[in-house]
C-alpha cells in the first residue's frame, strides 16, 4: 500500500508538467503497430480505439493521482489507430512479378538515385497488359540510357519508355531498413530502370500541385545558371529541395563533416527563415513609430512570418521532413500570437503530435527522430540555462551558438549512428563553422534573391548566398580530409534506439530527482549496442550474394553486382570496406565456404553444374533450380527467397539458428508475402550438423 501511495505522490507532484507525456504514448502505439508481425483485422484495431475512448471516460472518474495513466494509455491506442488507419488509407496496387516493356505515365518528381542517375516518379500510370485495377498508382524509374537522347524531363509531362519494373525489395537483412514499407507509403507500386530514351506523348497537364512542381524545377534551373557546380546544387536544395544538381562527391564530404543536413530543408532552414522574417518585419514596424505603438506588431510578423514559411514549404516540395518542419515553426509562430512562450516543451510535444498524426510512419524514420531529438534536447537545456550566469554580453551569442551545436549534435549522434552506421568525430567543429553562416548569410541572402526575382535581380542575393555556400563546401571538404574524420559502428538491436529515446525522455520530462534514473535506460542501451551480435552469415533476398562473418571482416562472395546490398551489410557491420576488398576475403573458391557446408551458386555455368547437394549443406543459388534436382541440403534458390526475404544465419556451430526478413516483419500490408504461403526451412537435421565457424 505504501508503494501505492508513493506511486501517486509522485504523479500529482507531476502535475503540470504531463503534457509533453502525451505524443510519447502515441509515438508508442505508432511503434506497437509497426512492430506487430501480423496484420490486425479492423476488429482488433477498433477494439483497441475503443478501450482508448474507455480509458478517456474512466480519467473522468478516476482519482486525480491516477488519471494521468488513464490518459497515457489512450493515447497510445490513439498512436495503434492512427497507424493504421494511415496504412489502410494509402493502400494501392503492388506489382508481385518483375515486368519488361512499355511504360507510360506523367512526371511528378525529379531526383537522382544512390547511383547518381536521374530518377522520375510517374503517376497516371499505364503499362502494357496490366489491368488498371491491378496497376500501381506511382512508380519510380531510373534512367541509365545516354541523357543527351529522348525529351528533358519536365514536370507534368506526360512520357513513355520501355523499362524494367520490380516490386520493391525488402530488407537487405532481417531487421534491417524496410523499403518495402517505405515505398508504401510514398505510394510507389512498383521500382525499376530504363535504358532507352523518353518520349514524350502528349503536353505537360498540370494542376495546382504541379504547377507549383514546375515553378520548383525553373526556380532550381535559375538558381543552377547563376551559380554553376556543387555550389548551385547545394543552393538549388536549400531553396528548392532540389538535390538533382550536387555530385556524390559532394554530398560524401557533407555526410563525412556531418554537415549533410544542411542540404535538407528541415527545422534550422525553416527556422531561420521564418525567424529572419519575423526579425525583419518586427524592425521594419518598429521603424513607424504609429504602427509599433498601435497595432500589435509583434502578432502580425508572426503571421508574416508563418506566411513565408508556407511559401517556402510551397516552394521546396512540400516533402516530409519540410512538412514537419513547417508544423514545428507554425506551432511556435502561432504561441507567439496568442502570447504564450513560443519555445517551450509544450510546444514541441503539441508539433510532434500533429506531426504523428498526419504521418505516423515518420516515427520510424531517422528524419522524424533527429529533428525532435535536438529540438527536445535544446528547448530542455536552454530552459535549465534560463537562471544560470549567461557571462558578458558580448560573449553571449557565441555561447549559444557553442551550447546549441554541441546539444543537438550530441542529442543526434547515437540516431545518426544507428541509421547510417557512422560518427563524424569532427562533426562539431565543421557545424559550428557553418551553422552560423547559414543563418547569418544564406538564409537572408535567399531572401533577398526571392524578393528581387519579379525586378530581374535575383543574381545579386544569389551571389551573396553562393559566397556563403562555398564556404560550407570548403569546410566539409577540409574536415572530411582530416584523419579519422569519420568512424564506421556496427548497427544496434532493435530495442536500443528505444530504450536510449526513453531513458532520455525520462530525464528530460520527469520532474525532480528520479529523473536521473533514466540515465540508466541510457546506460543499458548503450550496453546492448556494444554487446550485439552481427549474423555469422547473410544471404540476400535474391541471392545474388553472400556474405560471411571471418575475422577480418565480412567476406563477401562476389566483386560485383548486388552493390546496394552489400554496402549495406558492409556499413551495418560497421566496415567502411569496399565490395571488391571485401571480396578479396572470400576463401576456398569463388562458391564454396565454411568447409564446403556454404555453397554459393552464380551464373549460368556454376547452375548447369549443379547435379544435387549433401545433407548439411546450405545451397544458394541466384536463380532457380530444376524441381527435377534432388536437393537433400537446404536449397535456396529465388522460388524460396521470394517467399522468406533475405537470410540471416546468427550464431556459430550447433547453435547456430536461422532467420528470415519474413520472420522479423512478418506479414504485414506492405509486404506481400501473404499471397506466397511460409516454407519451412530446417538448418540442420537430425543426422547433420552445419559448422558455421
Amino acid at each position: 500500500m505504501g508503494l501505492v501511495t508513493t506511486f501517486q505522490q509522485a504523479l500529482l507532484f507531476q502535475r503540470g508538467w504531463l503534457f509533453g507525456w502525451l505524443p510519447v504514448g502515441m509515438a508508442i502505439g505508432i511503434a506497437i503497430f509497426f512492430g506487430l508481425r501480423f496484420e490486425p483485422s479492423s476488429g482488433a484495431i477498433a477494439a483497441v480505439v475503443a478501450g482508448g475512448v474507455f480509458c478517456v471516460g474512466a480519467a473522468r472518474r478516476m482519482d486525480e493521482s491516477l488519471s494521468p495513466i488513464a490518459v497515457f494509455l489512450a493515447m497510445i491506442a490513439l498512436g495503434f489507430g492512427v497507424a493504421a488507419w494511415r496504412a489502410h488509407s494509402v493502400a494501392g496496387p503492388v506489382i508481385d512479378w518483375r515486368y519488361y516493356g512499355p511504360i507510360e505515365g506523367r512526371i511528378v518528381g525529379i531526383d537522382r538515385s544512390g547511383s547518381d542517375a536521374v530518377r522520375l516518379t510517374l503517376d497516371r500510370v499505364k503499362l502494357d497488359r496490366v489491368a488498371p485495377a491491378d496497376t500501381p498508382r506511382r512508380v519510380r524509374i531510373s534512367l541509365h540510357g545516354d541523357p543527351m537522347l529522348g525529351v528533358a524531363p519536365m514536370p507534368g509531362l506526360r512520357v513513355m519508355t520501355t523499362g524494367h519494373l520490380s516490386p520493391p525489395s525488402g530488407p537487405v537483412e532481417p531487421g534491417g531498413f524496410d523499403f518495402q514499407r517505405h515505398a508504401w507509403f510514398a505510394g510507389l507500386g512498383a521500382v525499376g530502370y530504363v535504358r532507352v530514351p523518353l518520349l514524350a506523348i502528349a503536353p505537360a497537364e498540370f494542376d495546382l500541385a504541379q504547377m507549383i512542381f514546375r515553378i520548383r524545377m525553373a526556380a532550381s534551373l535559375r538558381v543552377r545558371e547563376v551559380l554553376p557546380g556543387d555550389i548551385g546544387g547545394f543552393a538549388a536544395a536549400v531553396t528548392t529541395g532540389d538535390r538533382s544538381g550536387i555530385s556524390q562527391g559532394a554530398l560524401e564530404a557533407l555526410r563525412a563533416s556531418n554537415t549533410a543536413h544542411l542540404l535538407a530543408i528541415s527545422g534550422l532552414h525553416m527556422g531561420l527563415l521564418s525567424g529572419f522574417v519575423f526579425g525583419l518585419l518586427r524592425l521594419c514596424f518598429a521603424l513607424i513609430p504609429a504602427v509599433a505603438l498601435r497595432w500589435p506588431a509583434r502578432k502580425i510578423a508572426a503571421g508574416g512570418a508563418l506566411a513565408a514559411a508556407a511559401v517556402y514549404l510551397a516552394l521546396s516540395g512540400g516533402n516530409v521532413a519540410t512538412e514537419r518542419a513547417f508544423v514545428m515553426v507554425a506551432v511556435a509562430l502561432c504561441a507567439i500570437m496568442v502570447d504564450r512562450r513560443a519555445l517551450s516543451l509544450r510546444a514541441v510535444a503539441m508539433a510532434a503530435m500533429i506531426v504523428l498524426a498526419l504521418r505516423p510512419e515518420a516515427l520510424m524514420g531517422p528524419g522524424f527522430q533527429m529533428s525532435f531529438a535536438a529540438t527536445t534536447a535544446l528547448v530542455a537545456v536552454f530552459g535549465w540555462m534560463r537562471d544560470a550566469p549567461k557571462g558578458p554580453r558580448w560573449a553571449q551569442p557565441v555561447i549559444g551558438v557553442v551550447v546549441s551545436s554541441a546539444v543537438a549534435g550530441l542529442a543526434t549522434a547515437p540516431i545518426g549512428a544507428a541509421h547510417f552506421n557512422a560518427v563524424a568525430h569532427y562533426g562539431l567543429l565543421a557545424n559550428l563553422a557553418s551553422v552560423p553562416l547559414m543563418g547569418v548569410l544564406v538564409i537572408p541572402a535567399a531572401v533577398l534573391a526571392l524578393l528581387l526575382s519579379p525586378f530581374g535581380g535575383e543574381a545579386i542575393g544569389l551571389w551573396i548566398m553562393g559566397g556563403g555556400l562555398a564556404w560550407i563546401l570548403w569546410v566539409a571538404e577540409t574536415v572530411a580530409g582530416l584523419d579519422g574524420a569519420r568512424r564506421f559502428v556496427p548497427g544496434p538491436g532493435p530495442w536500443v534506439l528505444p530504450a536510449m529515446a526513453l531513458g532520455a525522455l525520462f530525464v528530460i520530462l520527469w520532474r525532480g530527482r528520479l529523473r536521473f534514473a533514466g540515465l540508466a535506460g541510457i546506460i543499458v542501451a548503450l550496453a546492448m549496442w556494444q554487446l550485439g551480435e552481427r549474423p555469422s552469415v547473410l544471404i540476400a533476398d535474391t541471392g545474388a550474394i553472400v556474405g560471411v562473418m571471418t575475422p577480418q571482416g565480412r567476406a563477401l562472395s562476389k566483386e560485383k553486382g548486388a552493390g546496394f546490398v552489400a554496402r549495406n551489410w558492409l556499413e551495418n557491420d560497421g566496415d567502411g570496406t569496399l565490395q571488391p576488398d571485401a571480396a578479396q576475403r572470400w576463401r576456398g573458391g569463388a562458391s564454396t565456404w565454411l568447409d564446403g557446408n556454404l555453397v554459393h551458386l552464380s551464373g549460368k555455368r556454376a547452375l548447369a553444374g549443379f547435379t544435387g547437394c549433401r545433407p548439411g549443406e546450405v545451397v544458394v543459388v541466384n536463380g532457380n533450380i530444376p524441381t527435377a534436382v534432388r536437393a537433400d541440403c537446404l536449397l535456396l534458390d529465388a522460388r524460396t527467397l521470394r517467399k522468406t526475404g533475405a537470410i540471416a544465419i546468427v550464431g556459430t556451430g550447433n547453435d547456430a539458428r536461422l532467420i528470415t526478413a519474413r520472420q522479423i516483419g512478418g506479414d504485414r500490408l506492405w509486404s506481400g508475402w501473404t499471397k506466397h504461403p511460409a516454407p519451412v526451412l530446417k538448418l540442420r537435421s537430425a543426422e547433420e550438423k552445419i559448422a558455421v565457424k
